[in-house]
């Protein structure tokens, strides 16, 4: 783990350049939590158009421990929800090149003490998810479910649920012809184009899964059931099940073309 104090940060960088600046603002939140600063550290330093950072790998250790000794769930939701999209980012890309052109010893430290970080915010998941149950926003319950997924390595689903997080629509590509699948009215419909623009198109039905078949599904589903996500345990048989493409009429398997974006 990375000392607040070594001059290492300055060769650090985030999105914008260096990351000398972060330690000052860690230091700032282990003693005394502010969300905006997380935020803004997470908009300016950590994250940026899907891609993490060098810097991004030497902090998540400090947002860890912050959060595993809080009292606050508020805060351990928050900061669960922050190193998943971070992790969710990483996928599996391994040990990241722009820490080879640190010290071998140094950039190798930074790298496994992110991986033990992130193992750490995963055994977060149970408390998490039982503050999830008293929230009524949608949209904050499925940031918890996507940001759980991508501990547990589910890369794809992860960035499916976020990418479609609001749940109001979802977009598949036929694996067949390549076209857009919109799926509206909780998946039960599939349409050629954005129903939005276009309000006089055919709608074609989805014919919904009558069990999972997908362990990621599964899992997904007990979870949303859990912390009261109901929208989207409407919606799983449905992204789970099949549909004739609108454009080509193959019939397709919505789940894999959903994760194969």
């Amino acid at each position: 783990m990375l000392e607040l104090t070594s001059a290492v940060w300055g060769n650090l960088t985030g999105p914008y350049g260096s990351g000398e600046n972060v330690p000052a603002l860690l230091q700032q939140l282990k003693q005394a939590y502010d969300k905006e600063t997380v935020d803004a550290l997470f908009e300016n330093y950590f994250f940026h158009q899907n891609t993490i950072y060098t810097v991004t790998y030497a902090a998540v250790p400090y947002l860890m421990q912050i959060a595993c000794s809080t009292n606050y769930p508020e805060v351990q939701h928050h900061l669960f929800i922050i190193c998943g999209i971070i992790e969710a980012s990483r996928g599996d890309s391994g040990f990241p090149t722009d820490l080879k052109i640190l010290d071998e010893h140094i950039g190798a430290d930074i790298y496994n003490s992110y991986i033990e970080a992130i193992r750490k915010m995963a055994l977060l998941g149970k408390n998490v998810r039982t503050y999830a149950t008293t929230l009524d926003d949608n949209v904050e319950k499925r940031y918890v479910l996507a940001a759980d997924a991508a501990y547990r390595g589910a890369y794809r689903l992860s960035d499916m649920l976020m990418m479609f997080v609001t749940g109001e629509e979802y977009i598949a590509i036929c694996p067949h012809c390549k076209e857009d699948v919109y799926l509206w009215e909780g998946a039960t419909q599939a349409f050629v184009q954005d129903p939005v623009l276009d309000k006089e198109q055919e709608a074609h039905k989805v014919v919904p899964a009558s069990k999972f078949s997908d362990m990621e599904q599964m899992v997904l589903a007990e979870q949303a059931a859990v912390i009261g996500e109901h929208e989207l345990v409407h919606d799983l048989p449905y992204l789970a099940g099949e549909v004739n493409c609108p454009s080509c009429s193959v019939n397709i398997q919505i789940w894999s073309a959903l994760l194969e974006q």
